[in-house]
């Protein structure tokens, strides 16, 4: 059990759960756990004059105390100066969980394209944008087992289901061509690294109208891979455009982390939405004013300290 040899100054932690204890003549600054009573030394080794880490530090005769506001940092004031003590690591960052893509259903879905009479029979020739660009020769069966909307769009009664073309509009050629390799093929491909994120938003826009959850959610783990400095505000605007409320947290959260980085690529002379600019000058002023609490709570307990 340690033994206290002159205590003479205590600060709480900002939860309640611990007390932090300056030991006099022993040179050191205790912790002291409220629920069990269990005593464990934070910081010095001895008696001396140096700055470090735990049993690292040494300081004459500590004889105040004071905890910032997080509960990370010690102000200790001893007959040798002030000294800073870590006794907890300050909160991470916060943090986006990897999006999660089921396996596979490709082989199952082709198993569905025979022996079932409701299928139709034939092919379909697409006719994508508005220069009606064409994709060819594409099985409806093969449609109708990965998408539930071409199930129904060439179900029994329909007029498409014995149409030899199909208009779609509001859509690229190339973000269509991905589309329908993918339902074809299983392949996932955004093409070269430049526009990579762009093909991400448009194939997701595609994977949510056609009712390809699987499609959707690999796009939507793309998206979260492609979050850079040149990528984070037109992402960021296509986040809040879209209502994609996990993607804008994390592009507003790397804004704020990496401002001069985005700053430098051009982002911030990319905003073109009023609604998102002000999200971020909020964020911006969130934290200076975190800032300045913290700066001013610290001037505080150090004129505590000194009194």
């Amino acid at each position: 059990a340690a033994q206290f040899n002159g205590p003479n100054s205590i600060a709480i932690s900002p939860d309640g759960g611990a007390l932090f204890v300056a030991d006099f003549w022993n040179y050191k600054i205790r912790r002291v756990e409220v629920a069990t009573g269990e005593v464990t030394t934070v910081a010095s080794s001895g008696r001396g004059s140096v700055d470090g880490v735990g049993d690292a530090q040494e300081f004459y005769h500590p004889i105040g105390l004071a905890i910032s506001p997080d509960g990370s940092t010690l102000l200790v004031s001893s007959t040798g100066g002030l000294h800073h003590v870590c006794v907890a690591a300050p909160p991470p960052p916060p943090s986006f969980a990897p999006i999660v893509v089921p396996p596979s259903t490709f082989s199952a879905d082709m198993a569905k394209t025979w022996g079932d009479a409701s299928l139709p029979q034939g092919m379909v020739t697409f006719l994508v944008g508005d220069d009606e660009e064409r994709i060819e020769y594409v099985t409806k069966a093969v449609l109708c087992a990965r998408s539930p909307v071409f199930r129904t769009m060439f179900g029994i009664g329909m007029k498409e289901r014995d149409a030899a073309e199909i208009t779609v509009p509001k859509t690229d050629l190339a973000s269509f061509t991905a589309f329908i390799d993918y339902l074809c093929t299983d392949q996932f491909d955004l093409g070269e690294e430049e526009g990579r994120a762009q093909r991400a938003l448009d194939l997701r826009e595609l994977a949510q109208m056609y009712q390809v959850p699987r499609l959707e959610l690999l796009c939507a783990q793309a998206l979260q891979e492609s979050v850079a400095p040149a990528t984070a505000v037109p992402l960021l605007e296509a986040a809040h455009t879209t209502g994609d409320g996990r993607l804008l947290a994390q592009c507003r959260r790397y804004v704020a982390d990496h401002a001069a980085e985005v700053r430098a690529s051009g982002g911030v002379e990319q905003l073109r939405d009023f609604g998102v600019a002000k999200g971020l000058l909020g964020d911006a002023l969130d934290q200076v004013a975190e800032l300045k609490g913290t700066v001013a709570a610290r001037d505080v307990e150090l004129e505590k300290v000194r009194a």
